[in-house]
């Protein structure tokens, strides 16, 4: 079968490797959907995990599918059952630098069991949306970390899929007073379309001005403040994380869910003076069940998350499109049935 596969630096191959097995406590899931992270992108440009890989590794964690083949030790899974799997559920790390990876048509799962890796789905629920529950994940749990409640003034930068996902959460926990920040019009247009009440484009005007003409602007110690008390850090730009500190009122919330890559500096003069709580938040322990809960509410519009579908053998497309911020949402790779 042809699977995507991680050389090293900035060599992804679709390779062809043998149809995997299923020994006796694994099973095999037939790959229906699988969206690319830029996690994803991370790993291609770095050839690794986190240091360029000696072996090829599969690539991507984000899938839905059909079991196809249940070890003789597995229990409460049958060949059948509609899924996702959750990457990190029962010891596996899925596309993080073990040879299983989700572009590839069928997935070998191992120690599988119900409510670890593999979580089952309605029939109803369609697999391009059921690939959504990983990342959606990543962003319900940071909504969980951060408290949220409604009344709450939220300003978020960062408008890619995890940046969507915090929004869709906050919106269905109802928080109405929500800005977004973003660099891309396209990106904003879909945070409009999932709810926001307001979208800044850094480019075209001043957040700081616009924030506070959105929600209002006081001082600290001298200090000028925006009136929102909840900030969402979703780009991984250093200088995002050292403006939410200026601008961040007293006793403000600073969520950083982006990942940086390098040391960040920080003036907690400021942040002591103003009492922030600063938390942060990754992956999603315990979110799958509320989301799969949450794609099964057909009241739920989860389309402005989605920007391309593509086959399997237009992976290296899907990838480029998905590297580019202007382009692309969420990028899906579909696999025949």
């Amino acid at each position: 079968m042809k699977a995507v596969r991680v050389h090293g630096p900035d060599d992804v191959r679709l390779d062809e490797i043998d149809t995997p097995v299923a020994g006796p406590k694994d099973v095999i899931v037939r790959v229906a959907t699988a969206g690319i992270c830029g996690s994803d992108v991370t790993y291609v440009h770095a050839g690794g995990v986190a240091a360029p890989t000696i072996d090829p590794f599969g690539l991507g964690h984000e899938l839905s599918g059909t079991v196809s083949e249940v070890g003789a030790d597995v229990t409460g899974i049958s060949a059948g059952d509609r899924v996702i799997v959750n990457p990190m559920g029962d010891g596996n790390g899925i596309g993080n630098g073990v040879p299983e990876g989700a572009f590839a048509p069928y997935l070998l799962v191992r120690n599988a069991t119900v409510g670890g890796a593999i979580h089952k789905i309605p029939d109803t629920m369609a697999f391009d949306r059921a690939a959504l529950a990983e990342p959606l994940s990543v962003g319900l749990h940071a909504v969980n970390r951060s408290g949220a409640k409604p009344g709450d003034k939220v300003v978020l930068f960062g408008a890619g899929p995890i940046g969507l996902g915090i929004l869709l959460f906050l919106k269905q926990r109802g928080l109405t007073d929500i800005a977004v920040v973003d660099m891309t019009e396209q990106r904003l247009e879909r945070a409009r379309q999932l709810g926001a009440t307001v979208t800044i484009n850094p480019t075209n005007e001043d957040v700081e001005a616009a924030l506070g003409k959105a929600f209002g602007a006081g001082d600290v110690f001298g200090w000028p403040v925006v009136n929102a008390n909840l900030w969402f850090e979703v780009t991984g730009a250093a200088p995002v994380l050292q403006s939410i500190v200026r601008m961040a009122p007293f006793h403000a919330t600073m969520l950083v869910v982006a990942v940086h890559h390098e040391p960040v500096p920080v003036n907690f003069q400021m942040a002591l003076g103003k009492e922030m709580s600063i938390i942060t938040s990754m992956a999603y322990p315990d979110e799958f069940p509320d989301v799969i809960a949450t794609l099964n509410d057909p009241a739920i519009d989860v389309a402005p998350m989605i920007s391309h579908s593509f086959p399997l053998d237009d992976f290296m497309t899907a990838f480029a499109v998905a590297q580019d911020k202007d382009a692309s949402a969420k990028v899906l790779v579909t696999f025949d049935d």
